[in-house]
This record gives structure tokens, sequence and C-alpha cells, in this order.
């Protein structure tokens, strides 16, 4: 007979299992950059400490620098550093222009601390309007703007603003913003979406020209300011050449030749800051409108794209 098998079958060894293979990631659609974009001005917002600390450095210079007793002839034996330590019975003559200038009187003090404060804002407006500018050539970036909004393109057109930055790529950017929202507003009239992106625009500029016109009134009114002073210290310095000329019998020298520096220097003093303000205005006045104009004609555009499209 033939033996039997058995009919339990062998246990098998359990197969290992498969490990899922990990599936590669679909890359994600870049997001859009949604940032908006901040002029940054900047500047002094308190112009009255610069004309402390000018005054400070004014009054330091006339006394400690011009007023020094090297600038003057007659008051080596005086044993004095300083001119205005010298008693009045002494009579110094100035030796160079810094004596002259000492010789100018209280006025030069205060013609020489409008003078720091004008160069100090104009450096000020200089730094605070060319990054108001943004980082690219404004005409160039007007017509870029200009050839997007005339393909629909108003990614490109932000991306633009982004890129341009300063008060005319933020104005532009804001209107930008609100034209997409009129854009997908089913509720207004096409009257009133217009209305809108143009109040948006005015409203956007309005935030943006004080930060542009900081210290410059201030300016302006140095150009007048310096005028008068100049012709204060002049007519105060003819004063004092008429009394030496009145006294009796030879007139004093030193003293005509001090009311006559008096009035000169202050009369250059004054003259000088006068036309350094009235430039630093007009360049700067003339910086603004040109961003002014820029915004303007690419807010017209901007209105025109929306009622050409919609």
């Amino acid at each position: 007979m033939e033996a039997t098998k058995p009919n339990n079958p062998q246990p098998q060894a359990p197969k290992p299992a498969v490990k899922p293979q990990p599936q590669a990631a679909k890359p994600q659609p870049k997001k859009a950059d949604n940032k908006a974009v901040n002029s940054n001005v900047g500047g002094i917002k308190s112009a009255f400490l610069v004309i402390l600390v000018c005054l400070a450095v004014a009054v330091c210079l006339y006394l400690f620098v011009m007023g020094m007793i090297s600038n003057f002839t007659g008051g080596e034996g005086t044993g004095a550093a300083f001119a205005f330590q010298v008693g009045d019975e002494v009579k110094l003559a100035p030796s160079n222009l810094a004596g002259t200038v000492y010789k100018g009187g209280f006025v030069v003090p205060i013609l020489l601390t409008c003078l720091f404060t004008v160069i100090v804002l104009s450096v000020e407006r200089w730094f605070a309007i060319g990054k108001a500018k943004g980082k690219g050539n404004i005409t160039k970036f007007v017509a870029n703007v200009k050839d997007a909004l005339q393909k629909k393109d108003i990614a490109k057109a932000e991306n633009l603003c982004r890129e341009q930055k300063g008060t005319v790529g933020a104005v532009v950017y804001a209107t930008l913003q609100k034209y997409k929202e009129m854009d997908q507003d089913n509720t207004l009239q096409k009257e009133q979406k217009l209305t809108s992106i143009q109040q948006t625009l005015e409203e956007a500029t309005a935030l943006e020209m004080p930060a542009l016109q900081q210290n410059l009134p201030i300016v302006a009114t140095l150009t007048t300011l310096g005028t008068l002073l100049g012709l204060f210290g002049t007519v105060l310095g003819m004063i004092k050449s008429f009394q030496a000329l009145s006294q009796s019998g030879a007139p004093d020298s030193t003293e005509l030749s001090t009311g006559i520096s008096e009035a000169l220097v202050n009369t250059a003093t004054g003259i000088a800051t006068a036309a350094l303000a009235l430039i630093s205005y007009n360049f700067y006045t003339s910086k603004i409108d040109n961003m002014t104009y820029a915004i303007d004609e690419l807010g017209f555009s901007i209105v025109s794209t929306f009622a050409a499209t919609h």
C-alpha cells in the first residue's frame, strides 16, 4: 500500500509587504504677490529742531572761529584768545575775511542760522524726494504701465508698481487695486465705478503730497526772510557809519569801517541765503510737479481703460 500524503500543506513564508512608492509632489501654482506698495518718503519731521541746532552751530562759529584774536590786528598784546573777550577800549581791525564777517554784528549769527537751515533742509529734501521718486525712471515707468493697460494686463501693471515703488508706484498701485475691485463688482453702475476709481486716485495722491512738500514752506519763507534780515543788518551798519561821520573833527576810521563792514557782510549773507533758498524751493517744486503729472497721466489711463473695457 502506498503511503498517504498529509492533507495539510506546508505553511508558506509570508511575502514581504510592498511599500507604496511616494508619488512626486505636484508643483503648486505660484501665488500672486499681493504685497502693497508703500512710498516710505520719510524725512525730518521737526524742522524746529533743525533750526535750533543750526543756531547753536552758527553762534559757535561766529564766536569761536570768526571771533579768534588771530583774525584781527591790534589785539596781539591783550592776552585774550577771542575778540569778544577784549574790552571796548581796545580797537580791533579785521585782518582777514573772517574778522570782517565778525564785525558784521549780532545779525550775522541769525543770518548764518538761516543759511545753514536752508542747506540742511535742501539736503534732507534731496534724499526724501529721491526716495519718493522710486527705483526707476518715472517717464519709462509711465510708458510701461500705459503699455500694460493697453494690453489689459493689470497684473503686469501691478508688478511694475512693486518694482518702481516710491510715491508714483504707491498711488498707481492703490488705484489698480480699486480697478480690480470695481471689475468684480456687479452692483454698481459703470459711472459709479469710474467715480470710485477716480476718487481713490485723488485720495491716494492727497495722502502722499504732504510728505513730499514737507519742510519746503520753511525754505520758501527763508527766501524772503534772508533778504529782510540782510537789509536789516545793512541799515544797522549804515547807522554806525553815519554816526562815525557825524562826530566833530576827524571821523573815527575804525567805527566807520566797522559800520561799512556790518552793512556789506549782512547784505552778502542775506542775498546768499535768499538765492540758495529760492533755487532749492523751485528745484524741488519742479520735481514734485513731475511726479504729480505722472500720477495724473496714469490715473487718466486707468480710468480710460476701465471705461473702454466695461
